[in-house]
């Protein structure tokens, strides 16, 4: 099996209940871990809302949640 290179690393803190459903979809879906289950529950609802990859020379200014007008 090919070595993944993961550099990045994200802790967060869920509920019992949420949980239990990464866990369920996760079985439903045969994901081979919750990591994998929520790397693409994270593609999927990216995806939804119209976002892709970051390309090459995009600023993190780019993406704010503020329009542009209401930023200035």
């Amino acid at each position: 099996m090919g070595e993944l290179n993961r550099g990045g690393r994200l802790q967060i803190m869920l509920m019992e209940e949420e949980l239990r459903i990464i866990d369920t979809w996760r079985f439903a879906k045969r994901m081979p871990s919750r990591a994998a289950a929520i790397r693409e529950l994270l593609k999927r609802g990216l995806a939804a809302e119209g976002f892709a990859e970051v390309l090459d020379g995009q600023r993190s200014t780019d993406f704010s949640v503020l329009s542009d007008k209401a930023a200035e």
